[in-house]
């Protein structure tokens, strides 16, 4: 009996074995190029540390918004394989550290994929400090899990994409349900209800997103993504292309793909101009940038298209362009992570200038931005309201937006440093005047450097900063941007030694102008033609900056008594004071003094001193007092 408990033992082990499938990089590979990224993740998580495998890995989790994991599978790959890794790699990595609120080594790896430096919660503040207005959210639906997003304007109500419809088959890239389109109205909590799905007409068993509507709601323009995967270099994708539906009889119908909708390229996120006669949409298209760029096509009359029109470099960068809106004045509203902005996908908006042209984009700033996904943002300028996308919760979900004025004062925020070391100069006094040249308000810097005034709109300033030994710096600006102001200022200060040879540092701590030593007779206070001289050097130094004050020592020799050279010394001082006040400089700028015999240069022995050593004891020094 024991025999045959050992045999079926040893049995259920090679059952066992022979059952487990071994898991292997080009499986993980099929599954990674058919962007089946769930069960690629999960095979590439038992293959080892190579380079490949670590890549794919990020990849995967990247593509579907797990950024911790990606973080995790990047950093390792960054600390084995770093100086073999195509820039690309660079870009999503800082992207997926940002994604975690990693904005200090997320900007670092984006400063070196960018060549230079990068400050994204400063820029982040200061463009929402500047922007014209602010952003109230509400999330759309109590359910975060539903997946909604691309939302338009439909009438009285809105339609959007979702994964809500449970009967649908899943989708390989993030095992969930595929899109489908849907209506809902929306109440006066900014939340979604009465949601419907489109007729069958309009959705298919694959995804159908981003619808958009003419103002008739007669013609809808909508994706759809292709049922089968076309080979593309050495990749297989199922491409997005753009259809019309023409509402008839009270139905969707006559559902065509647009002409230039191709099975080698996606064309996707349709947006209408006002007026009906252009169409926007993101594409990936031959002639595009970068990865997604946006383009506009011509509706003509006869219900035609115009070639495609690549927007141009002011709008696309070498990265992804997606989700195009236009407002009413014509400005346009996209999502992009080529322009600068808080990290992955964030929404811009550009005015535009011409027929052909947009405006440089601007960010719309923290709220509406955030650490993930932000895109689709649609607005009614006349409602002050709209809605938006963003997976900023791990999940796309849809915000309602409410627009407000921005209640920011109108800040001037900087900080100090030399401008040489560049070190921080606490302590330094910052002023700020008005157009007239009258003071406004003064602080001091603290230990941090920094500075904060308040300004009103419409003016012109003047900012001032203060610092003993250093040259004042100053810098100007006004107020009259359109919308809030924040202005951040550097203020470089440069020390009077670093600007100056001839001004040195004692070991004391004490500034001195180095100048020519000036001599008196023996007994006399009376300014000579030589001294005169040295005497002109020192005015042009203190003309040429007028902020700087000295005080004048004159030192006398041994001779005489002691307090005989006091007072010698006090009208030697004195006379040179004077010589600088008749040629042109501030008397409040001057003072002087007498050390009389105090201070000699030459010590000499037993009070024995030469004629010359008298004569360099008799002199002038010029201190910098601030």
């Amino acid at each position: 009996m024991k025999k045959i408990f050992y045999i079926l033992f040893i049995l259920g082990c090679f059952s066992n074995l022979f059952g487990q499938k071994k898991v292997t990089v080009k499986q993980a590979n099929k599954l990674f190029e058919r962007k089946a990224y769930v069960k690629a993740a999960e095979m590439y998580e038992q293959l080892g540390t190579d380079k490949e495998v670590l890549q794919n890995l990020g990849d995967s989790y990247f593509y579907n918004f797990q950024m911790l994991n990606a973080v995790r599978a990047y950093g390792q790959l960054f600390f084995m394989y770093k100086d073999s890794l195509k820039p690309e790699v660079f870009f999503r990595y800082a992207n997926a550290l940002k994604g975690t609120s990693d904005f200090e080594k997320g900007d670092a790896i984006m400063s070196e994929y960018l060549g230079f430096e990068q400050n994204t919660p400063k820029f982040m503040k200061n463009i929402t400090r500047n922007s014209a207005f602010t952003y109230k959210l509400v999330m759309m639906s109590k359910n975060k899990r539903n997946g909604d997003f691309g939302i338009s304007f439909y009438g009285d109500k809105v339609a959007f994409a979702s994964l809500r419809n449970g009967e649908n088959a899943t989708y390989g890239w993030n095992e969930r349900p595929y899109l489908d389109l849907f209506s809902a109205s929306v109440n006066d909590e900014g939340l979604l209800v009465d949601v419907k799905p489109f007729s069958e007409e309009i959705n298919t068993k694959t995804h159908e997103s981003s619808a958009v509507f003419t103002s008739d709601l007669k013609t809808m323009y909508f994706n759809r993504t292709g049922e089968k995967q076309v080979e593309i270099g050495n990749e297989k994708y199922a491409t997005v292309k753009l259809y019309k539906a023409e509402f008839v009889n009270g139905k969707w119908t006559n559902v065509m793909m647009l002409p230039f909708s191709s099975d080698e390229y996606s064309v996707q996120h349709p947006a209408l101009s006002k007026d009906g006669k252009q169409l926007y949409f993101a594409s990936d298209m031959k002639g595009t940038i970068g990865s997604f760029d946006i383009f506009v096509v011509d509706i003509n009359e006869d219900g035609t298209y115009s070639q495609p029109r690549n927007l141009g470099e002011n709008i696309n960068t070498i990265h992804r362009e997606q989700f195009p809106f236009v407002a009413d004045d014509g400005s346009l509203y996209f999502a992009s992570d080529g322009h600068q902005g808080h990290g992955n996908l964030d929404v811009f908006m550009s005015y535009k200038i011409s027929d052909t042209e947009f405006d440089k984009p601007q960010n719309l700033g923290l709220v509406i931005n955030s650490e993930m996904d932000d895109f689709n943002l649609i607005l009614d300028y006349k409602t002050g309201k709209g809605y938006f996308s963003s997976n900023r919760t791990g999940d796309d979900n849809l915000y309602t937006v409410a627009v407000e004025e921005n209640k920011l004062q109108f800040l001037v925020e900087g900080e100090v440093r030399d401008k040489n070391s560049l070190q921080l100069l606490p302590g330094t006094v910052v002023k700020l005047f008005n157009e007239a040249g009258e003071l406004v308000e003064e602080v001091v810097v603290g230990k941090e450097g920094t500075f904060t005034f308040n300004t009103e709109p419409d003016k012109k300033y003047k900012i001032m900063a203060f610092k003993d030994f250093y040259i004042p710096a100053e810098a100007e600006f006004e107020t009259s941007q359109k919308g809030k102001v924040y202005i951040d200022l550097q203020m470089r200060v440069e020390s009077y030694s670093d600007a100056e040879k001839n001004i040195r540092k004692d070991a004391e701590g004490s500034f001195f102008i180095e100048l020519e030593n000036i001599y008196f007779d023996l007994d006399k206070s009376v300014i000579k033609p030589q001294a005169a001289q040295v005497l002109d050097g020192l005015v042009a130094l203190l003309k040429k900056y007028k902020y700087m004050e000295i005080e004048i020592g004159a030192h006398t020799d041994t001779r005489a008594s002691e307090m005989y050279n006091l007072r010698l010394s006090n009208r030697r001082a004195a006379s040179a004071l004077e010589y600088l006040v008749q040629n042109g400089i501030e008397r409040k700028r001057l003072r002087s003094i007498g050390y009389g015999e105090s201070r000699p240069l030459i010590i000499c022995p037993k009070n024995d001193c030469t004629d010359d050593e008298h004569a360099t004891n008799r002199r002038c020094t010029f201190r910098i007092l601030k």
